[in-house]
């Protein structure tokens, strides 16, 4: 393709609780997905915990990498993890969802990719 790079969303249902509610542990994830994928990090991952509201409250990730970044948000009301990895640079999505999966031990996932232009 000649797209100028790739955007993929990886939804995990029924994740560990444990798991997601661990900032340690969501670092760690962020920093093994960067080595897994062939990205190179720019900094230490960024993992904050807010949300007032029961429904949207848990951890949110942010990772720089040089070529782009992963996000994510961690929903502990419904143990459900919501995932972004974009990079120019070219890289497997389905070995990105199917290691989150394993990592936050879901029920299930779901991977979708999009080529940005």
């Amino acid at each position: 393709m000649n797209a100028w790079g790739l955007s993929c969303t990886i939804d995990l249902k029924s994740c560990n609780p444990e798991t997601i509610r661990s900032k340690d542990a969501i670092a760690n994830f962020a920093k093994e997905l960067v080595e897994l994928i062939k990205m190179k990090a720019y900094g230490d991952p960024q993992v904050v915990h807010f949300g007032e509201d029961p429904k949207v409250s848990g951890y949110s990730l942010v990772q720089l990498i040089e070529t782009s970044l992963i996000s994510g948000h961690f929903a502990e009301e419904t143990n459900a993890v919501y995932l972004d990895v974009f990079s120019c640079k070219e890289y497997d999505p389905k070995v990105a969802g199917e290691f989150a999966k394993t990592f936050f031990q879901a029920d299930s996932v779901e991977i979708t990719s999009t080529f940005r232009s």
